[in-house]
């Protein structure tokens, strides 16, 4: 571990140059870091760094790529999306440089890959009325994580959804439908299960707002959204600030 001095002022690093405390992050102290990354900040940089700092401190997440390009163009255009235009600001990786003067940590991506061991490091306890482990479906031996989330992802389709969620009291209907079909069009796009307040952003955005809202949402899926709709929609555990 290394430190910074502003000021006068001691500001605990990383091993790679990234805050200890979050909230040290000043415009100042970005500035600082990317001097030490031989950046100068200009407009364009602050544009991004505000971006993902606004993205972080709503979501509890930082943004993937492609959602942080998503946002880029929905508020400075496409054209500030190019891999060609990112790099040109961030040369060692806005997802690593960029969180890194930002003050926000690494995006996470892919849930699954550490997902077993996260929940078994962490000592959570089941949190849906499936098997610790394992369960028969059919002429299939279904493998699940303790959170009741698939290990295998090839393993669902639409009978074992309609299992899973008989397993939690649902009865599906074509709204939940929408919602499941939905939280693996964006899984399978952007790599990510989304938290419930991206769930309603995103779904607002493309679907409206009569199913995508707080209360619809939870009438369909009373153990939340995006916990218990990953687990029926066969995909992994969402990441940050699940279902508040």
């Amino acid at each position: 571990m290394s430190n910074l001095v502003i000021d006068g002022n001691n500001f605990d690093l990383t091993f790679d140059g990234r805050l200890v405390k979050l909230s040290d992050w000043t415009p100042d102290i970005a500035k600082a870091i990317a001097k030490e990354e031989g950046l100068e900040l200009t407009d364009a940089h602050w544009d991004i760094i505000n971006l993902m700092r606004d993205y972080y401190f709503t979501y509890n997440i930082a943004p993937i790529m492609k959602l942080l390009k998503r946002e880029i163009a929905r508020k400075f255009g496409a054209e500030r999306t190019t891999d060609e235009a990112i790099n040109s600001l961030f040369p060692s990786g806005v997802q690593y440089q960029g969180t890194k003067i930002a003050g926000i940590p690494v995006p996470m991506l892919d849930s699954e890959l550490e997902q077993d061991a996260q929940i078994r490091k962490v000592g959570i306890k089941s949190d849906s009325p499936h098997y610790s482990d394992d369960f028969d479906f059919g002429n299939r031996h279904i493998k699940v994580y303790h959170s009741g989330n698939l290990v295998n992802l090839e393993d669902w389709d639409e009978d074992l959804a309609v299992h899973m969620a008989q397993k939690e009291g649902i009865e599906l209907t074509d709204a939940h439908w929408v919602v499941l079909r939905y939280l693996r069009k964006v899984y399978f796009q952007y790599g990510i299960t989304p938290m419930v307040k991206i769930l309603i952003k995103h779904m607002g955005e493309e679907l409206g707002t009569d199913i995508s809202n707080h209360d619809s949402l939870y009438r369909l899926f009373p153990g939340g959204p995006s916990r218990q709709g990953s687990r029926i929609a066969g995909l992994p555990s969402p990441q940050g600030c699940i279902d508040d």
